[in-house]
Parts: structure tokens; C-alpha cells; sequence
């Protein structure tokens, strides 16, 4: 099944210029086997010389391979196998049995395994016939046998070929063999399995390592999502990534200002699972819109699931700056190299008189779109007794912004030249660079306004 979902979400859709937002990669991985629904026959050898821990063993092994399968397939709490898919049980000694059909109850093939005595001789071509049968021809399922034997066959017919018919028929058969008293034969192992027979047939000679090949087993069966994830992701140069919380699953490293990458060594392996990575991102370019947070994000994995994450946008306002004055036009001045001197005529200026120039800025707030704003500043001094003396009015016109909701709009650089010789803020004494005490008032209006009067009505 692969991949099952894949997302990329943005912590807000609007932010100011300087902002910052948080960004979440998520991705969830499920087994094959839940789209793609197994029938498995447990084929398990019950001959005498299972006898004892062998027997043990082989239980245990098959009731965790059983649980593998019920986890990979979403079963549920009551101990279902999901998604489609069954187990069912033969065993084999002289002649084998179907202790179960096709089922999904956990516990009624943990109630099979578990009554399983040993004894007797080894029919293998028996046990293929009888798993065979467990199958129903009319499924569209993918069938599965899973031969767990100690020993060579010593009775019945001869197994090769019941198990090539099977192979004929679509059946994938997977053989578990524990090297016992009859000294399993590997090479048989090899010529039952399906091709090819490395990831087909495991051999131990150690009882207590069979519920590890169960569960291996269980594993390549069902089909472990995604291995080997590897996802770049690189943010558009009006970002810069600030930090990277650690994921929930892999690791990640910042590579640069405006780039990551995620790496995730397995996901989904033994049912669904989902991993997150989250991290902060800087607006920093300078132009307001509506803006791609990422500039590509490249997904790879072993298994060559494709991958597409969505592409998000966020909203970024800048403010409004309107800069009402001009400053004056600079004159072009050249200083020649190891010159420790220049004199140069750089033309003429206009001394009005000698003050000082106070220069302010003002946010008039929650100026709405397509609104002109005519402002107004008052500049005042105030003398030691709290008499206020005016020094100065500008008027200032506010051209109307487009942006889709009412916002603040900054007023930049508004001067004023207040001339010495009308200090009034240090009394009697009259110093050059006396601190001196204003006062600021301001006055804004919307200059556009849908209002009308209203017509004179003449009455008798």
C-alpha cells in the first residue's frame, strides 16, 4: 500500500512582513496487505519428533506471527484480522488436518495452535493438498502458504509435486524449516518455496529462534509501508527556516538558511503509521502578497512510492509607508585616492534660519481601502509656565491603499525646522542648544466618504 497520506500544513494563512509561521509535514504509511487482502494457510508439522520444546516453540512463533498479521491489518481490539484478510490452520503428522477454515478470529487460531499434540510420521504432500483446499478459488485475495517443518517427509506421496501445482495456481508458498532429529532438508525447502528462495525459505537449528522467523515472516507478508524515506524540502527566498523541531519519527538537519532534510528508516512496517516533523519559518522579503511558502519538496523512498505533499500559501501584509517629504537632492562628490584633502564647490544652499529640524513618524490607524486620509500635524513649544506658542502646521494627504481589509498605515519622516532664535522653553536664558519642550497634536479624516446631503424639501 505504500504511502497512504501526505500533508503540509501552515500554521495561519496570514502573517505580518517580519513574521514568522509554523510549518507541519506529515506523512502516514500503512502495510500492503491492507489494500491488497491475503489468505494465508498456516501449514504447521505436529510429527513425533516435535516433541517437546520444539512444539513450544513452533506455538509461540505462530501466534506471534498470527498477531503481526492481525496488527498489519488494522484488526481490531476484539482480536479481528481486517482489511480483508484471513488465517487458517492445517496441521500435518501421518495425514494432515484443516483445524480451522479461513477466519479472522485471533483467538480461535490461538485456540488451534495451542491444541496441537505431537506424534507420529511426516506427510507433507498431505499438508499442501489440505492447505490448498483452504483456499476459495472465486477470491480475488492473494494466497499464502506458510510450511513449517522439522524433517524430511517419511510418509505419504511426494510433496514436490503438489506443491508446484499450487505454485501453478498462484499460491506463494514461504517454507520455515527447524534443522530437528530428521535433519530437515534445505535443498527440498528451496524446490517447494516460491523463487527465489532467499527471501522464500528460513532454516534454524535453534527452537527458540522460531518465533523470530515468525515474525520476520509476517513481516514480508504483510509489506512494510515506505523504508529509506529521504524528503528535501527547500522554502522560497522570501523565507528562512529558524528552527526544526525534533520529528516524531526519523531525524532531520537544517542544510541551509532555506533548506531541510527529513529521513525516516522504515514507516508502517507492522500496521498504520503516521510521522510529523515541524518547523519555523521568517518572512523576510519585503513585498507584501499572497506568497508559496516552499519552493520544492522532493520525496524518495526504497519502495519508489510517488509522493506529492500540497502547497500551501500564506497571506503576508506589510505595512503601508507613505513618506510625504522628500529629502534633497544629494550632489555627486569624488575624492581622488591618497588625497588627505578636497576643496569643492558644490554650488549653492538656503539658510531659512538657524534651528533645529525635528523629523517624527505617526500610524494612523485602521485606515480602510480605496479611503484617502488628509493629516494634519500641529507643532507647539511650551515655556516654563506651561504657555504653549505654535511652531508649525503641515497638512499631509494620504494616498488610498488597496489591501483587501482596513489596516495601519505608517506616515514616515515628517519635519519641521524650528528656529532658535524663537526659543521660548528656557525662559530668560537664551544658550545655543538649550533644550527646548514641544508638543504634538494630530488630526486625521478620511478625505473620501459616501456621504451626501440630503435635498431640501420645500413643503406649504
Amino acid at each position: 500500500m505504500g504511502i497512504t497520506n501526505s500533508n503540509k500544513v501552515l500554521s495561519a494563512d496570514r502573517m505580518d512582513c517580519d513574521g514568522s509561521l509554523r510549518v507541519t509535514l506529515a506523512l502516514t504509511a500503512a502495510p500492503d496487505i491492507i489494500t491488497n487482502p491475503t489468505d494465508i494457510a498456516l501449514v504447521l508439522d505436529r510429527s513425533g519428533s516435535m516433541t517437546g520444546a520444539p512444539l513450544a516453540s513452533m506455538k509461540t512463533g505462530a501466534k506471534t506471527f498470527i498477531d503481526i498479521i492481525a496488527e498489519a491489518t488494522g484488526g481490531t481490539a476484539a482480536g479481528e484480522i481486517g482489511s480483508g484478510s484471513h488465517i487458517g490452520i492445517v496441521s500435518f503428522a501421518d495425514t494432515a488436518v484443516q483445524n480451522t477454515q479461513m477466519i479472522t478470529s485471533v483467538d480461535t487460531l490461538k485456540n488451534a495452535v495451542d491444541a496441537l499434540t505431537a506424534g507420529g510420521n511426516t506427510n507433507h504432500a498431505d499438508a499442501f493438498t489440505k492447505a490448498v483446499e483452504l483456499f476459495d478459488p472465486s477470491s480475488a485475495n492473494a494466497k499464502v502458504i506458510v510450511m513449517f517443518t522439522d524433517g524430511n517427509t517419511t510418509t505419504g506421496a511426494p510433496p514436490a509435486p503438489v506443491a508446484a501445482a499450487a505454485r501453478a495456481q498462484g499460491v506463494i508458498i514461504y517454507c520455515i524449516g527447524l534443522v530437528g532429529s530428521d535433519g530437515v532438508d534445505v535443498n527440498t525447502l528451496d524446490e517447494w518455496a516460491t523463487d527465489p528462495s532467499a527471501s522464500h525459505v528460513a532454516v534454524t537449528p535453534d527452537a527458540a529462534e522460531l518465533e523470530e522467523l515468525f515474525a520476520e515472516l509476517a513481516a514480508n507478508i504483510s509489506k512494510t509501508g515506505a523504508t529509506n524515506i529521504v524528503i528535501n524540502e527547500k522554502v522560497t527566498s522570501d523565507f528562512v527556516i529558524t528552527s526544526i523541531l525534533n520529528p516524531s519519527v526519523g531525524t532531520a538537519t537544517m542544510l541551509d538558511s532555506t533548506s531541510l532534510r527529513w529521513n525516516i528508516a522504515q514507516l508502517g512496517v507492522t500496521s498504520p503509521e503516521s510521522a510529523t516533523l515541524e518547523f519555523f519559518v521568517r518572512h523576510v522579503g519585503q513585498n507584501p502578497g499572497t506568497k508559496l511558502v516552499n519552493e520544492s519538496i522532493e520525496y524518495t523512498d526504497a519502495e519508489g512510492n510517488l509522493v506529492v505533499f500540497p502547497e500551501p500559501t500564506v497571506s503576508v501584509e506589510c505595512d503601508v509607508v507613505v513618506n510625504p517629504e522628500s529629502c534633497p537632492v544629494p550632489a555627486d562628490l569624488t575624492v581622488d585616492g591618497c588625497s588627505d584633502s578636497v576643496v569643492v564647490d558644490l554650488g549653492d544652499t538656503y539658510l531659512e534660519s538657524l534651528g533645529r529640524i525635528i523629523q517624527m513618524d505617526v500610524t494612523v490607524k485602521n485606515v480602510c481601502p480605496g479611503k484617502r486620509v488628509a493629516l494634519a500635524v500641529l507643532l507647539s513649544e511650551v515655556d516654563e509656565s506651561g504657555m504653549e506658542y505654535q511652531r508649525g502646521m503641515k497638512a499631509i494627504t494620504i494616498p488610498a491603499h488597496n489591501f483587501p481589509t482596513c489596516r495601519d498605515v505608517l506616515v514616515k519622516c515628517i519635519k519641521f525646522v524650528v528656529p532658535e532664535s524663537l526659543d521660548v522653553s528656557g525662559g530668560s536664558t537664551q544658550v545655543m542648544c538649550n533644550p527646548r519642550n514641544f508638543k504634538v497634536r494630530f488630526i486625521a479624516h478620511n478625505i473620501d466618504t459616501d456621504f451626501r446631503c440630503c435635498e431640501s424639501v420645500l413643503t406649504l
